[in-house]
């Protein structure tokens, strides 16, 4: 019978000579007692039987608070344990060398030129041998994905084991990353990541010459660019994952190659010469030696043709103390104008020009920053230019889904984010654009000249 049905009849019994006397409290008390015994008697047969329940595991374990001092020791030395346990599992040097030998051994004739072959089979027994540490590589997906057109069926030993070589260091690189996560959440706070950096300098032999006393500013540079492009958000934070995923820690790591060109050095974020050219011009700008720019200073970045409009945004937006800019917040900006092409710095100069904080640009955002080019025109002497052209000239190459308006994806989704906003807060810029005709054909008369001697 239903629990509900049995409360009801006991409710409705007749009132004998011993409830009369009974108050109405206490009536209350024995309707709650009655309510609790039937229900849960009612809720024990309809108990759920599944046992996977009973089993669920544990997916929430509390933080140690900062007061709590033994328990974050503790939290510390597991986490180091764990790394060295992990570290340990890895391949070391001799077991690569092992590795390579037991390849070179089974290799499957005939070769492609002088590049070596193995087959499933001979792949299976060097996996076999190899031992328990490299079981993970010797899959059948490992070898489909590095099989391509071979018409034997077998794949580069070179390839396979350069793969093997990524690996190991990605899992070293990860081991190494996750000792500076002081958190022990998988991601590094700017500080970690400067102290991380600044471990590593002495062993980078292209980092020598850099004094002492950069080293601070050298940390400074390096670290900015990771922040700049993988935290958008800026939360103050990054995901070891996403530092291991992009190519900066390759290009900070390129410098243990003592042989690394000077065309590679100029091209490297984190290559002293490039540290010490931002630096540098960052110096030269600071006329009043404050060590902070005004808007009056960073007019005369690069070829000192960015509009007072942009400028005055700029300071508008960023993070100034009293009026002037930062080294760190210089840095971003640096960023954000030699990479106009990736997300992040398109990212950045969008918020500049969005005037109106809507999300999109629109004619009046357009018009508001041209207007100014304009009046730069006319100081140095240029003909002036039709908004109406230049605005059409934006919106043909962009083609935003609103034909009104131009929103940041629309931008990046273009390829032609760097053009636009080149045009909108640089004279320079949209000189180079107006007359790009011109100077293409400039530079094949030139190269036909020299053809010619």
């Amino acid at each position: 019978m239903d629990w509900k049905e049995i409360l009801r009849r006991r409710l409705a019994t007749p009132n004998t000579g011993t409830n009369k006397k009974k108050s109405e409290q206490e009536l209350k008390d024995e309707e709650m007692d009655l309510f609790t015994k039937y229900y849960s008697e009612w809720k024990g047969d309809r108990k759920n039987t599944n046992e996977f329940y009973k089993t669920i595991p544990r997916f929430y374990y509390r933080l140690p608070a900062e007061d709590e001092v033994l328990l974050q020791k503790l939290r510390e030395e597991s986490r180091a344990v764990f790394l060295q346990r992990k570290s340990r599992e890895l391949l070391d040097n001799e077991e690569l060398q092992n590795l390579w030998f037991l390849l070179d051994k089974h290799q499957t004739p005939p070769m492609i030129g002088e590049e070596a072959m193995i087959n499933y089979e001979n792949f299976l027994k060097v996996g076999e041998k190899a031992g328990p540490k490299c079981k993970q590589f010797f899959t059948a997906k490992v070898f489909a994905k590095l099989l391509h057109t071979d018409s034997y069926g077998r794949i580069s030993i070179m390839q396979f084991f350069n793969y093997v070589m990524r690996k190991v260091w990605l899992h070293q690189t990860r081991i190494g990353l996750s000792l500076y996560d002081v958190a022990g959440q998988g991601y590094l706070r700017e500080s970690d990541l400067e102290n991380y950096i600044l471990e590593l300098i002495p062993t980078l032999p292209q980092l020598d010459g850099l004094e002492k006393s950069f080293y601070s500013f050298y940390v400074c540079t390096a670290v900015r660019k990771f922040f700049f492009f993988l935290d958008p958000l800026r939360t103050g934070k990054i995901k070891i994952q996403d530092i291991l995923a992009c190519s900066f820690l390759d290009d900070l790591l390129e410098l243990r190659d003592e042989e690394l060109s000077k065309e590679s050095q100029e091209t490297n974020w984190f290559s002293a010469p490039s540290a010490l050219r931002v630096y540098g011009q960052y110096l030269n700008l600071d006329k009043d030696h404050n060590g902070m720019l005004s808007k009056e200073e960073l007019s005369r970045y690069g070829t000192a043709t960015m509009t007072n409009v942009f400028l005055d945004r700029v300071f508008q937006e960023c993070l100034t103390y009293d009026g002037e800019m930062d080294y760190k917040t210089y840095l971003d900006f640096v960023l954000a104008l030699e990479n106009r092409k990736e997300p992040a710095a398109l990212q950045y100069i969008f918020k500049l020009l969005d005037i109106e904080n809507k999300g999109y640009l629109n004619v009046f955002s357009l018009n508001y920053f041209f207007r100014a080019i304009q009046e730069l025109m006319k100081i140095h002497g240029q003909d002036p230019v039709s908004f109406q052209d230049v605005k059409d000239e934006i919106f043909d190459m962009v083609k935003p889904k609103d034909p009104l308006k131009i929103s940041l994806q629309d931008l990046i989704n273009s390829n032609q984010g760097d053009t636009v906003t080149t045009i909108l807060i640089d004279l320079n810029g949209f000189w180079t654009y107006e007359n790009r005709e011109a100077l293409v054909a400039n530079d094949n008369e030139n190269s036909a000249d020299l053809d010619d001697t």
